[in-house]
């Protein structure tokens, strides 16, 4: 009797797990910290390094891609399909900085496993997520015969996401015609839990700014000039005080304007995720939930926008008083923005805003940082349902629903190239991305490459290319 091809699939990743793990701890080993201009050669031989497995996997293309940064890898491996979708897949190869002493239990460069656990810095985040898809593609040709994808298949693997992706719009921009793609894949995101394999329908934007305000030209007597000259700390004090609202919302005109509201289904399928708030409140270091009146604290944190203070300061911070207007105070702010909203337009808002609120003889500055746009893939999308259909093959369980609160540079390959942006990913919240002993669940990460294996055909039976 033939093997199924979930069988096939399943068959060859056991045979080729040693060889994919040893690969993978090579390529941990190198510490591609892109935030430490000490390892910029490390991030380049992580960068050349893939290029080289990538070839060796199969794909025809694979290139280093340079920046005025750090190195990009591009790889293509196209259909003998001409019919077929193109999909690009998203990832990064940079890490975080790391270091024993910041509280790892082993060099964080030198991949351990413990309790069918691989730890290593990158082991999640992202380079075991980006990994993943070599062995799926290879699993999908071994169990269906075929010589080529079912899918045009792309990779576009940043070195810079774990700095800020200062140079990854210019990239896109400048290979447009090279990035055309029809879907475009994260694989730089997690699942609910171990025991809940859930699918990221999007992810917020951001915007942030600086707010800096000036009264005296120095610091004065508070005896002298109190109550008769405007306080640039008391403004500031009182600009807080202005940014919410008693529901907890927005109080910035126009901030709200042509957001996507949440779909009562959207609602109804976050409201399915076990999710125990007093254990999210433990994990958040916090005592009580709070947030705009009428929402969850899923649909606070994944599909509604939010202002927050970052920082406010001025005026004298030492030991004992001192009785003084100070010369200047400031405000750090940050916005999460939802689909349907845009940073210019927020940007112009909270300007306005800002004006309105700082009184006569205040001066103040704005300084915004770059934004980063919003992403929202809608449920019912050909692409989405073939990934919700590949996990659910994969975990032979019910694939939920989540978004993600934080940001990242995937709205800009939906901006700029056009396409859905889908999200795959298997890692967990305790996989500790960015902290000491981060690591991955092996038995999720061969999931991962199950689901890959499944996906590119699946999305080549049920959806045409664009025309």
């Amino acid at each position: 009797m033939s093997q199924t091809p979930d069988s096939a699939v399943r068959t060859y990743i056991e045979q080729h797990r040693a060889a994919f793990l040893d690969d993978l701890a090579a390529w941990l080993r190198i510490p591609s910290v892109s935030a430490q201009p000490d390892h910029a050669p490390d991030v380049r031989r992580s960068a050349e390094w893939l290029a080289g497995k990538l070839r060796e996997t199969g794909f025809p293309t694979a290139e280093v891609w340079e920046t005025a940064g750090a190195p990009a890898v591009f790889a293509e491996w196209p259909s003998d399909d001409p019919e077929a979708p193109t999909v690009l897949v998203y990832g990064h190869h940079d890490v975080q900085p790391a270091a024993v002493e910041d509280g790892w239990d082993s060099d964080p460069f030198e991949p351990v496993v413990r309790e069918n656990r691989l730890y290593a810095r990158g082991a999640a985040d992202d380079k075991g997520q980006v990994f993943f898809h070599t062995l799926g593609v290879r699993a999908h040709l071994a169990a269906t015969g075929r010589t080529a994808p079912a899918v045009n298949l792309k990779l576009l693997i940043e070195g810079e996401e774990e700095s800020g992706s200062a140079h990854f719009r210019e990239l896109v921009e400048e290979r447009a015609a090279l990035l055309a793609a029809d879907a475009v894949i994260v694989s730089d995101t997690g699942m609910w839990s171990e025991d809940t394999p859930t699918v990221c329908t999007g992810m917020r934007g951001l915007a942030d700014c600086e707010i800096r305000l000036y009264g005296p030209d120095q610091d004065i007597h508070s005896g002298s000039f109190g109550g008769a000259v405007p306080n640039p700390a008391t403004a500031a004090a009182r600009l807080v005080a202005a940014l919410h609202d008693e529901h907890a919302r927005v109080a910035v005109p126009g901030f709200y304007d042509g957001i996507v509201e949440l779909t009562d289904r959207e609602r109804e399928l976050f409201a399915e995720l076990p999710f125990d708030e007093e254990r999210w409140l433990r994990t958040a270091k916090s005592r009580a939930a709070h947030g705009e009146a009428g929402h969850s604290t899923l649909e606070r944190i994944w599909a509604r926008p939010t202002a927050e203070v970052n920082g406010i300061g001025g005026g004298y911070q030492g030991p004992g008083g001192k009785t003084i207007i100070p010369s200047s105070a400031m405000v750090k702010l940050s916005f999460r923005l939802v689909a349907g909203q845009d940073p210019d337009h927020i940007e112009k808002a909270v300007r306005d805003w800002a004006a309105e609120q700082v009184p006569a003889g205040i001066r103040h500055e704005i300084v915004f940082g770059a934004a980063t746009r919003p992403c929202l893939t809608p449920l019912d999308h050909p692409a989405l349902q073939s990934v919700v259909r590949a996990m659910g093959r994969a975990f032979e369980k019910p694939v939920r629903f989540t978004r993600e609160g934080g940001s990242g540079p995937a709205a800009d390959l939906q901006e700029v190239l056009g396409a859905p942006v889908l999200f795959l990913g298997i890692s967990v919240p305790s996989d500790g991305w960015h902290a000491p002993n981060e690591k991955v669940e092996l038995d999720l990460l061969l999931k991962g490459v199950e689901t890959s294996a499944y996906l590119w055909g699946d999305l080549a039976g049920h959806w045409s290319r664009t025309p």
